[in-house]
């Protein structure tokens, strides 16, 4: 049998294989919350002892940590990471290091920890086609192929969307070589459709709605990113500056007990706000999906404290060592500030839709962050068929992504400059 057909034969069993471990791992997860909270936490958290509240996600991330310990591959890695390690012959993909990652990632979901299972469920995908892949004896040239349709077949699974599934899995790998020019393509691209659509006749699939795509709302998308970039650079500025520097001086005054510092820390803040404000943790899933649905309506007032604390909540679990991905968590950031502008935007007489600015945010805050663009257009597409939602989440995507990363290209170009003016001065002081 040739490479192709094996990859192909491959391809298949990974993808079956795949569909049925994230299926088992999603559900478990549910089941595992619903028996830790007596039912769905959203209903049943203020029936709970407060004790428990606080006992619960601090247990949890203590046993989290200790099967951190226990194998490398415990820990969140993405699948670039896995890729050049596989490369790289130092391999740590076991099957008792993927049952260890599932069982922590279980325990971070359920507990409230605010994170997601699609990183898991990439990494999982992954680990089953690498595994699955010695079967089949393809070339170890082929490795990050291999890599690239276990976790495909991931986060197709976890997300139900196969379209989000394939881009993610391509942008994550290959996304190196081409995020200079992906910006300029996504922007190009998605204007002359803007414009285009306005003249000629596209083909479309008649039963999908608004494919038509309107210029009314312009200003009001325009608005939204110096609102959507405020809400970035605090978590940014959290995530990497104080919470940075905190480690540093943990990590340089109690050693080894830093990740026990972290982990009650942790736990003893997903217990504060579970018994005061349920929605600030947990993955983010069930917030997405209410606000893009407008299934309620949430005070602006409320919105804002809601974002702060799930970006600190976010920010607590990877410092704790929770073992889950970023997706889901910052996708809800990004729709509750999205949500929350399109109130304030209409009590001023702008057109804006709140669902609407739900599901623009929720791409952007992670297509940012996560730096992948393509995902986030794509998933837009895929939970929305609107585009609508689809043109502005590109063209935010990309000036934000633009904006936030300018200052540090300018500190970085001075960092040159400086290095080239000293290289220069040494040469004249010191000639060959």
């Amino acid at each position: 049998m040739s490479v192709i057909a094996r990859i192909l034969a491959l391809s298949l069993v990974v993808g079956v294989v795949t569909g049925i471990a994230i299926s088992f791992y999603v559900l478990a997860t549910e089941i595992l919350r619903d028996l830790f909270f007596a039912g769905n936490p959203y209903e049943t958290v203020q029936t709970l002892p407060v004790w428990y509240l606080y006992a619960l996600p601090t247990l949890a991330i203590l046993i989290v940590n200790y099967l951190n310990t226990k194998h490398p591959s415990v820990r969140e890695y993405g699948v670039a990471e896995i890729a050049d390690t596989v490369t790289g012959n130092k391999s740590f993909i076991t099957l008792k290091g993927l049952f260890l990652k599932i069982i922590a990632s279980i325990l971070s979901l359920a507990s409230g920890f605010s994170v997601g299972n699609e990183g898991p469920s990439a990494a999982i995908g992954a680990m089953i086609a690498y595994k699955l892949n010695q079967l089949f004896a393809i070339p170890e040239r082929f490795v990050r192929l291999i890599l690239s349709i276990g976790a495909s077949a991931g986060i197709a699974a976890v997300f139900v969307s196969p379209i989000t599934g394939i881009v993610f899995s391509i942008e994550n790998i290959a996304y190196r070589f081409v995020k200079r020019v992906v910006g300029p393509i996504i922007l190009s691209a998605v204007i002359a459709f803007a414009i285009a659509s306005q003249w000629l006749d596209p083909i479309l699939f008649r039963y999908s709605i608004e494919h038509v795509f309107h210029f009314d709302n312009l200003l009001s998308r325009l608005l939204f990113i110096p609102v959507i970039l405020l809400f970035l650079f605090i978590y940014l500025l959290l995530r990497n500056r104080i919470f940075s520097a905190l480690d540093r001086v943990v990590s340089r005054r109690l050693g080894r007990y830093r990740n026990l510092f972290f982990a009650v820390i942790g736990g003893l803040s997903i217990g504060t706000m579970l018994t005061f404000v349920p929605f600030a943790v947990f993955s983010g899933h069930d917030v997405v999906t209410s606000l893009i649905n407008e299934t309620f309506d949430i005070p602006v007032y409320l919105i804002v404290g809601i974002v702060l604390l799930r970006i600190l909540s976010t920010t607590l679990s990877i410092y704790a060592n929770a073992v889950g991905g970023l997706f889901l968590p910052l996708m809800s950031i990004g729709a509750l500030v999205g949500y929350g502008y399109a109130e304030v935007a209409s009590s001023f007489g702008l057109s804006a839709e709140p669902y609407s600015f739900a599901a623009i945010g929720a791409a952007v805050f992670m297509g940012v962050i996560m730096h992948l663009p393509l995902t986030a257009i794509v998933l837009a597409l895929e939970i929305t068929y609107d585009y609508n939602i689809v043109v502005p989440t590109a063209i935010i995507v990309v000036a934000t992504s633009y904006i936030s990363n300018l200052r540090f290209d300018i500190e970085k170009l001075k960092a040159t400059d400086t290095r080239d003016i000293a290289g220069r001065k040494k040469r004249r002081t010191f000639p060959v």
